[in-house]
């Protein structure tokens, strides 16, 4: 699985190894680097749930894939604009505190 994200033009690809047991800190971690990169900070976003959500969505749909993902579209979260595009990708639109974009969009690993 892999997790694109892109904030004020500026990019990051981030290879989630084990979808069942993510590092969260080390994958937040490498987004808040971005995020400062640019001088702003992604403190009012819930990214860490909504990555969970996301890997969920794609890793989790042992059940007949895409209706998970398709539910987390249906569900929402926390104020993200959330896509699915066929094919098994996510994507998740908002911006940051200070107004600038963040496009988060999840691959799965096939």
């Amino acid at each position: 699985m892999v997790l694109e994200t892109v904030i004020d033009g500026a990019s990051i690809t981030i290879p989630i190894a084990e979808p069942f047991k993510p590092d969260l800190k080390g994958i937040i971690a490498q987004i808040d680097q971005l995020a400062a990169s640019k001088g702003t900070d992604i403190v009012s976003l819930d990214i860490n749930g909504l990555i969970l959500q996301m890997i969920r969505g794609i890793a989790g749909c042992e059940s007949g894939c895409p209706a998970d993902a398709k539910s987390l579209i249906s569900r929402g979260y926390s104020g993200f604009n959330l896509n699915y595009i066929e094919g098994g990708i996510l994507t998740a639109r908002a911006a940051t505190g200070d107004g600038r974009p963040i496009h988060l969009k999840m691959f799965p690993d096939f």
